[in-house]
C-alpha cells in the first residue's frame, strides 16, 4: 500500500504530464488537505501548484463544465491556503465579487512584491517593513486586507493602527469592519468560528472572540492619547504619520512627530511585535527616513519604495479596468508640480528644500539644438567608478565665444569598466573633445590610458589628462565652490534627455549642501569641468609701463 507521500508524487506525475484531467488535479489537492497533518509546510507548498494549475484550466478548459470545475477547484485550493498565505487569502477573500470591483487582483502583478514583504513578516523573516507609494496607488487599502487577516488568524492578540489624524484611523476602523463583516467578503470562510465580540465607533476598537483589556484593533491618531489605552503584541500598523507639507517643511515639526511616534506608538509595543510602516514620502526627516538611517544595517528590516515611473519612464501603477493611473497621468502630474514635490509625493525620493544646490528650476535649458556658430572648444570631464553602487559619470561641454556653456552629453553609468569603458570612447569619438580629464584617484589613471589606447587603435588622438581628485571631506567644498558656474551652465531639457542624461540631472538637482548625499557622482564630475574650463584662460593683470 502506497503512503501518503508516495500516492502524491504519483499523482504530481500525472499531473505535470495532464494538466487537463480535472479528477487527477483533484485528487492531488485532496490529498495534500490529508497531507498537511504529516507536513504542513510541504503541502501548502504543493497547493501552489494545485493554485497555478486549476486557474490555467479555466482558460484552457474545452468546455465551460469542465472550465466551472476547475473555477471552484481553484477556490477551494486558495482557501486551503488563505489562513497561513496572504497572497491565497487577498484572492480568496473577494473570490465572489465582480472581477472589476475586486481590489487585489486588477492590482496583483504590481503589488506582489509588496505582499510578499509582508509575507516575510508573518514568517518572522522580518521585524520592519516600511513600503513607500505614491498617493491614491492602494497602499492603505492593502494594509487594511492585512490587518484583517491578522486579527482573524490571532484574534486574542492585540494590534494598533495609527494615522496622522482621527478622520484617517476612523478610515481604518471602518475598512477593516466592513472586511470581517459584510458577506461580500470571505473572511468568515477563512476563519470559521472567529466571531466579533465587541466594537465601539467612537474608541476606534474592534474585539475578537471576546472583549478583552487590550482589543484585538485599536485605532487611533499619533496626537490622541494612547497611554495606558491599550498595547500591541502582534503589529503596529503606522500609516501617514505625516499630515502633510506644511508639517513636512518644518523640522521642528517632524522632530516632533518623531518623539511622538517612539514616546506614543513604538512604546506601546511588546517584545516580538512587528512594525509595518506605510506612507507617502514627504522629507529624508520623517519617520520612515529615520527608522531608514537607524536600521540601514539590520537584515531584518526591509524599506520598499515604488515610484511613479520606472526607467523606462512608464507608470508603475497602470491596474487592470482603469482603476490606477496610466504613464500619461503621471506626466502630466510632473508638469503639474514643482521638481521637488514630484520627487517627494511621485518618485519617493524625498529631498530637503531648504539645502538643495542645483535645484531644478534655477538650471537653465536648452532644446537640443546648438547656436550656429562661434564654438570655443570642447570638453569631458570623467570621474571613474568602482563600485559602491557609485556611476562613472562623464559631462561633456561645447564652449562658445560667448561664454556660454552647453552640456549637450554625458555618460552615467553604475556598470564595471567592462560596461562603461567603450561607452567613453563611443562618446569621445563622436563628440571628439579638445580637452578630457580624469580623475586618477584609485586607477582612474589606467582606466584613461586605456581609453587612450582604444582611441588610437582607431587613429584618433585626443589631449587626455589624468589628476588626482581632492579627498572625500574636501569635495563637498569643491562642489559649492565650483556651483556658480555649474548653475550657469545650460543642460538638455527634460524633452531630450536619454535615460542617462535624465538620472544624471537627477542626482544633481538631488543634492544637499546641508546633509547627507548617498551618491556626489553628478556635480563632481561638474565640478572638475568647471576647473577645467576655469583654467583655460591664463590670469592677466594690467600693470603700468615702467618705460
Amino acid at each position: 500500500m502506497l503512503t501518503n507521500l508516495q500516492t502524491i508524487q504519483k499523482l504530481q506525475e500525472i499531473v505535470e504530464n495532464n494538466p487537463q484531467q480535472y479528477q487527477a488535479v483533484e485528487d492531488l489537492f485532496e490529498m495534500l488537505r490529508i497531507y498537511e497533518s504529516e507536513d504542513e509546510k510541504q503541502a501548502h507548498l504543493w497547493n501552489k501548484d494545485v493554485r497555478r494549475i486549476s486557474a490555467q484550466q479555466v482558460k484552457l478548459a474545452r468546455s465551460d463544465s469542465l472550465a466551472e470545475k476547475f473555477y471552484y477547484l481553484n477556490k477551494r485550493s486558495l482557501l486551503f491556503d488563505a489562513k497561513i498565505d496572504f497572497d491565497a487569502y487577498l484572492q480568496y477573500i473577494e473570490f465572489n465579487r465582480e472581477p472589476e470591483k475586486r481590489f487585489y487582483l486588477p492590482r496583483r502583478k504590481q503589488i506582489l512584491p509588496i505582499v510578499q514583504a509582508m509575507q516575510k513578516l508573518e514568517d518572522d523573516k522580518l521585524d520592519l517593513l516600511s513600503i513607500s507609494q505614491p498617493p491614491g496607488t492602494g497602499k492603505t487599502t492593502l494594509g487594511m486586507f492585512f490587518l484583517s487577516w491578522i486579527m482573524g488568524k490571532y484574534p486574542m492578540s492585540a494590534n494598533i493602527a495609527s494615522g496622522h489624524s482621527g478622520a484617517l484611523t476612523r478610515s481604518f476602523y471602518d475598512r477593516v469592519n466592513i472586511l470581517i463583516t459584510d458577506p461580500e467578503y470571505l473572511w468568515a470562510d477563512v476563519f470559521p468560528g472567529v466571531k466579533k465580540a465587541y466594537t465601539n465607533s467612537k474608541e476606534e476598537i474592534i474585539d475578537l472572540e471576546k472583549k478583552k483589556e487590550f482589543a484585538t484593533l485599536t485605532c487611533r491618531s499619533i496626537d490622541a492619547t494612547l497611554t495606558g489605552a491599550t498595547r500591541c503584541d502582534k503589529y503596529l500598523y503606522c500609516d501617514d504619520l505625516v499630515s502633510g507639507i506644511e508639517e513636512a517643511l518644518s523640522k521642528d515639526r517632524l522632530d516632533n512627530l518623531w518623539e511622538k511616534y517612539t514616546n506614543d506608538l513604538k512604546s506601546r509595543k511588546k517584545m516580538g511585535c512587528k512594525e509595518i510602516h506605510i506612507a507617502t514620502r514627504w522629507s529624508v526627516h520623517d519617520v520612515i527616513g529615520r527608522l531608514q538611517e537607524q536600521y540601514k544595517d539590520d537584515p531584518r528590516a526591509k524599506f520598499l519604495s515604488f515610484p511613479a515611473l520606472n526607467e523606462n519612464e512608464e507608470s508603475n501603477f497602470d491596474y487592470m479596468y482603469g482603476v490606477g493611473y496610466d504613464t500619461k497621468y503621471f506626466l502630466d502630474m510632473r508638469e503639474s508640480l514643482d521638481d521637488v514635490s514630484w520627487k517627494c509625493l511621485y518618485m519617493n525620493e524625498p529631498i530637503e528644500r531648504e539645502g538643495l544646490l542645483f535645484p531644478e528650476d534655477e538650471l537653465t535649458t536648452f532644446n537640443g539644438t546648438l547656436p550656429d556658430g562661434g564654438l570655443v572648444a570642447k570638453y569631458a570631464a570623467c570621474d571613474v567608478a568602482w563600485g559602491g553602487g557609485d556611476s562613472l559619470s562623464m559631462p561633456i561641454a561645447y564652449e562658445y565665444e560667448d561664454g556660454s556653456v552647453y552640456i549637450v552629453d554625458v555618460v552615467f553609468n553604475k556598470g564595471d569598466k567592462t560596461v562603461t569603458r567603450p561607452i567613453v570612447v563611443g562618446k569621445l569619438k563622436r563628440h571628439l573633445p579638445h580637452r578630457v580629464q580624469f580623475e586618477a584617484n584609485n586607477g582612474g589613471d589606467e582606466y584613461c590610458d586605456a581609453v587612450d589606447a582604444e582611441l588610437r587603435k582607431a587613429n584618433i588622438r585626443l589631449h587626455l589628462t589624468h589628476k588626482k581628485a581632492p579627498s572625500t571631506s574636501s569635495k563637498l567644498s569643491r562642489i559649492i565652490q565650483a556651483s556658480p558656474d555649474i548653475k550657469k551652465f545650460i543642460f538638455l531639457d527634460k524633452k531630450h534627455r536619454s535615460k542617462e542624461y535624465a538620472a544624471f540631472m537627477k542626482e544633481l538637482t538631488s543634492f544637499v549642501q546641508t546633509g547627507k548625499n548617498k551618491h556626489d557622482d553628478a556635480p563632481d564630475s561638474l565640478a572638475m569641468l568647471a576647473t577645467m574650463i576655469g583654467r583655460r584662460y591664463g590670469k592677466v593683470t594690467a600693470i603700468k609701463r615702467p618705460f
